[in-house]
């Protein structure tokens, strides 16, 4: 499954320079999007929290999906997303699911965190279009087309294990609703330790990504159809959590 999963994103990213050293991957500038050009990811502790960190070449967050008027069918995902070897059952799932991912998401034409309020105007299913963090879990499958990766889905009359902050949706997401930041160049995600309790260590990457509703609504749901930069070039996890010595 990891061996798929790799050459599906090698064919939808250009390869660029970068170097693995201390402070996580450090990338070259190309000839990408600027607000999803990545230029260094990385992954470092902060008091009860570990911190998931993006800087791009451009304004982090500054690009959204063009609305499809509400229409949930078709509607485009963009997304700074971290790859890691952490197992599914670490985020809630049942194990050895996929590969586990968090993500910072936006998608003007539907909301997927119903526990929150990120625009805070008192609606709690308004509020798609502002970003916000998740963590999913992916998979290969060709019905994705040429890209052939997407969210896992999770079948009709299946009930797997899920999180508590499960959004209901048929697929393998979770919305934990953590703290994000998005500064100038810089996107940050806030993972409180305590909710999650990681392993030891894990290693991951940096993608940034365009993901689309598919038509019929499910299996499969939630394809994955450009990535628009990978910080490795090759999607080989290379950085790791806690940093090893070269």
């Amino acid at each position: 499954m990891k061996k798929l999963l790799l050459s599906s994103f090698i064919a939808l990213a250009a390869s660029q320079a970068f170097a693995h050293g201390p402070g996580g991957i450090h990338a070259e500038k190309s000839a990408t999007k600027a607000a999803f050009d990545l230029v260094h990811t990385r992954v470092f502790k902060d008091g009860t929290h570990l911190v998931f960190e993006q800087v791009v070449a451009g304004t982090a967050g500054s690009e959204k999906p063009a609305s499809n008027g509400g229409k949930f069918a078709t509607a485009e995902v963009l997304s700074y997303v971290w790859p890691t070897t952490l197992d599914s059952s670490v985020i809630g799932f049942d194990g050895k699911k996929g590969i586990v991912a968090l993500a910072l998401t936006a998608h003007p034409d539907f909301d997927d965190t119903p526990l929150y309020d990120e625009n805070n105007d008192g609606n709690l299913a308004n509020d798609g279009d502002d970003w916000h963090s998740h963590w999913v879990v992916l998979t290969p499958d060709e019905s994705c087309g040429p890209k052939g990766l997407k969210v896992r889905d999770i079948p009709q009359g299946e009930t797997p294990k899920v999180p508590k902050t499960w959004p209901g949706a048929p697929i393998y997401i979770d919305s934990p609703g953590y703290d994000f930041n998005l500064k100038k160049d810089t996107v940050t995600i806030r993972v409180p330790l305590k909710e999650v309790g990681f392993p030891t260590d894990f290693n991951y990457d940096g993608v940034t990504a365009a993901l689309k509703v598919n038509a019929n609504l499910h299996n499969p749901l939630l394809c994955v159809v450009n990535v628009y930069d990978v910080a490795s070039g090759d999607l080989s996890l290379p950085a790791s959590w806690p940093e090893k010595a070269n």
